[in-house]
C-alpha cells in the first residue's frame, strides 16, 4: 500500500506546483497588462482623444475577445492578443477619465477613489479566495446569466442614448449590477485557478482583467453620480 500512498502524494504535489505556477503567471501577466493599459489610457488623455473613441476601442476589444483570444490562448501569440485587448480598453478609457477630470470640480478625487476601491476590492477578494481555497464553480451559471443580462441592458441604454433617451436610474442600476457581478467574477476566476479548474494563465488573466476593468468603470459611474461636484 505504501507505493500507492507515495504516488498519490506525488500527484498532489505536482498538481499543487502546477496550480501555483498558473497563479504566479496569471498575476505577473495581469500586472503587466494593467500597467500597459494605464500607459495607453495616459496616451489617450495626453492627445485628448475624442470621447467616442471609447466605443470603437471597446467593440474592437470585444471582437478580439470573442474570435482571437480563444483561438490563440494556447500559443505564444495569445500574449499579443491579450496586450491588444488590454491596450485597446486602456486607450478607450482615457477619454472617459478625462471627462470626469474636466467635468467635475472633484473629478480627480472621484477617479482616485474609484481606482483605490477597485484595487482594495480585488486584493481582498483574491486573498479570501486563495486563503479559503473554496470552490466557487457553483457561481458560474448565475454569473454568466447576470453578465449577459447586464450587457444587453447596457447595449440597450447605449442605443437609446444615441436617440437622446437616457434614464439615469436604470444606468445606475446597471453599473451597480456590474460592480456586484465583477466581484463575483473575481472570486470565481481565482477559485478556478487555485482549484485546478483553469490551467491556462492567458485565459485567467483576461478573465481577471475584464473583472477589474468593469469594476473600475462601474464604480467611476456610481461615484460620479453620488459625489460629483459641478
Amino acid at each position: 500500500m505504501q507505493p500507492v500512498r507515495s504516488q498519490t502524494a506525488t500527484g498532489h504535489q505536482t498538481s499543487a506546483l502546477a496550480t501555483n505556477q498558473v497563479l504566479r503567471n496569471t498575476y505577473l501577466l495581469l500586472s503587466m497588462t494593467l500597467v500597459f493599459s494605464a500607459l495607453m489610457a495616459g496616451v489617450a488623455m495626453a492627445i485628448n482623444a475624442p470621447y467616442g473613441i471609447g466605443l470603437v476601442c471597446s467593440l474592437a476589444a470585444l471582437g478580439l475577445l470573442w474570435f482571437v483570444v480563444p483561438r490563440t490562448a494556447h500559443s505564444a501569440s495569445g500574449l499579443y492578443a491579450v496586450f491588444a485587448v488590454t491596450g485597446l480598453l486602456g486607450f478607450g478609457l482615457g477619454p472617459v477619465i478625462n471627462a470626469y477630470l474636466t467635468g467635475f470640480a472633484n473629478g480627480g478625487q472621484i477617479v482616485m477613489l474609484a481606482m483605490g476601491t477597485t484595487g482594495v476590492t480585488f486584493v481582498g477578494l483574491s486573498a479570501y479566495a486563495i486563503k479559503s481555497g473554496r470552490d466557487f464553480s457553483f457561481m458560474r451559471q448565475a454569473l454568466m446569466a447576470g453578465i449577459l443580462i447586464a450587457f444587453v441592458a447596457a447595449m440597450g441604454m447605449l442605443v437609446a442614448s444615441l436617440f437622446g433617451v437616457y434614464f439615469e436610474p436604470l444606468a445606475l442600476a446597471i453599473s451597480a449590477a456590474f460592480a456586484v457581478l465583477m466581484c463575483g467574477l473575481i472570486l470565481y476566476q481565482t477559485g478556478e485557478i487555485i482549484n485546478g479548474g483553469e490551467t491556462n494563465y492567458i485565459l485567467a488573466t483576461i478573465g481577471l482583467y475584464i473583472a477589474i476593468y468593469n469594476l473600475f468603470t462601474s464604480l467611476l459611474h456610481l461615484l460620479g453620480f453620488g459625489m460629483g461636484e459641478d
